[in-house]
């Protein structure tokens, strides 16, 4: 993805947004360093709700009991139903 395309995505994510992980760019990150090697599916199949958004990261909720979680803007994408 270019990069003006990809920071047009991210503009288009607010809070409130349903979204979902990028399966590759996760799987290309750094934040997989620091999590367990072997990532849920349900980040990857969505829908995670944006709660709160603080530079180029956000706050999301999964529909599941799991924790919150803090994601750089560039690994999330719209989720789609």
């Amino acid at each position: 993805m270019a990069p003006e395309a990809a920071a047009a995505t991210t503009r288009s994510l607010r809070k409130g947004s349903l979204v979902k992980v990028k399966r590759q760019a996760y799987l290309a990150s750094v934040e997989l360093a620091a999590s367990d090697a072997d990532p849920p599916t349900y980040i990857f199949e969505g829908p995670g709700q944006i709660l709160l958004l603080r530079g180029d990261a956000a706050n999301v909720r999964w529909s599941l009991p799991v924790p919150d979680v803090w994601l750089p803007l560039t690994l999330l994408e719209a989720f789609r139903a």
